[in-house]
């Protein structure tokens, strides 16, 4: 058993009362909390806090980092995106995401929602030392080849859920890539797969998305031309996207939108509405790099939303660390404070990734990983983190 204490300590919800005491089981698990002294307590500066929780990663795109210039916005990013498709061999693309697995590791991340197009994440998942919910996208906007996108990611989600677990959970569920690249036969035919499960989508994270939906209009026709995709069939339906793709899916799927650049308030309420659960995932420091924009967070926080938070990829990021989004959030809305901002990078990404009974918090039962943050309230420095527990 060990004990710990500090000088604050949130507990994945909240600060946790001054002079409060964690016991922790060798094996990580919370025995206790308690508000008396103990004289074994190890005292650390700074502040504790339960491990982070990734909610959006693409670790199978660990090969790219750098290779896509910065502030370009997002259809020129992903035309980008299959230009290097081929430079890399197998063995460099996985000790890439070997190197972004253990980044995430060193950056205090416990639990991570990774999304994959292929099964190349097979083998960081093996590894054991993260709970992994695997979003498998399924894309295909040609409604006459539904059938065919969705078996294809069928067969790769049996894959993943083939996939032996040991100590730390794995997870899986089918979901669409975004509003522009899935049909709405594919949406319903994810739709069925499983029902009540986790569905993430990247949303509005482009106005040129919402341009298409309501009167097919911006550059997406450009990039569908490009990948060489038919949209001849597609009627725009005069609203924006979020309110148009919604109509294909069943409220009971928590839902996790991610990205909501240009999130509207009409959509937030529009979804909070029609579906029964709703999580609202935040990857500014991607957000800058690709389109150098943030989201209306404090429309977010006056609709009462969950957020919580991602880093996406090293293709559009430059590294793979929570309390670095928590961070550039803080510059950016210094008036947030950092007890809703973590709990917004732990507790609220657990219960999005449905993991909250095992991380997120600090609680007797639970192992959530116990890190220790330092220069937190020091806005033009980055502060430290690295995990105790």
């Amino acid at each position: 058993m060990r004990f710990l204490t500090a000088k604050k300590i949130h507990n994945g919800r909240g600060w946790l009362p001054e002079g409060s005491v964690i016991e922790v089981a060798d094996d990580g698990a919370i025995i206790s909390i308690s508000n008396k002294p103990n004289k074994e307590a190890v005292f650390y500066g700074g502040i504790l806090t339960p491990g982070f929780v990734n909610v959006h990663c693409h670790l199978e795109l660990s090969h790219m980092k750098g290779l896509i210039p910065e502030h370009t916005g997002l259809i020129p990013f992903l035309k980008n995106i299959p230009l290097h498709r081929n430079d890399f061999t197998e063995e460099q693309k996985k000790a890439a995401r070997h190197e972004g697995y253990h980044e995430l590791l060193q950056n205090g991340v416990v639990a991570v929602g990774d999304i994959a197009n292929t099964t190349d994440t097979l083998d960081v998942r093996a590894l054991d030392q993260l709970h992994f919910y695997t979003f498998v996208e399924s894309l295909g906007f040609n409604e006459a080849n539904a059938q065919r996108s969705f078996n294809f990611a069928v067969e790769t989600y049996n894959t993943f859920a083939a996939q032996q677990s040991g100590e730390k959970l794995l997870k899986q569920s089918i979901v669409p890539h975004a509003p522009y690249s899935v049909s709405s036969a594919l949406f319903r035919l994810i739709d069925g797969h499983k029902e009540g499960v986790i569905l993430t989508i990247h949303n509005q994270e482009s106005e040129e998305e919402n341009k298409y939906f309501k009167s097919k209009g911006g550059s997406v026709p450009e990039l569908l031309h490009l990948l060489g995709i038919d949209d001849s069939l597609f009627t725009p339906s005069g609203r924006s996207s979020l309110q148009s793709y919604l109509a294909w899916l069943s409220p009971g799927h928590p839902m996790v939108f991610v990205h909501n650049t240009f999130t509207q308030r009409d959509d937030v309420r529009f979804a909070q509405k029609r579906c029964n659960e709703v999580f609202w995932c935040l990857c500014p420091n991607a957000n800058r790099y690709i389109e150098n924009r943030l989201p209306d967070i404090d429309m977010f926080l006056s609709e009462e939303a969950t957020i919580c938070i991602g880093t996406d990829s090293l293709a559009s990021n430059h590294e793979l660390s929570i309390l670095s989004e928590l961070h550039s959030i803080k510059n950016y809305f210094p008036h947030i404070d950092w007890e809703t901002l973590i709990t917004w990078g732990t507790w609220n990404g657990a219960c999005a990734l449905q993991l909250q009974n095992v991380v997120g918090a600090i609680e007797p039962g639970k192992k959530p990983g116990i890190l220790h943050i330092t220069g937190i309230n020091e806005l033009q420095v980055q502060p430290a983190v690295r995990r105790i527990v």
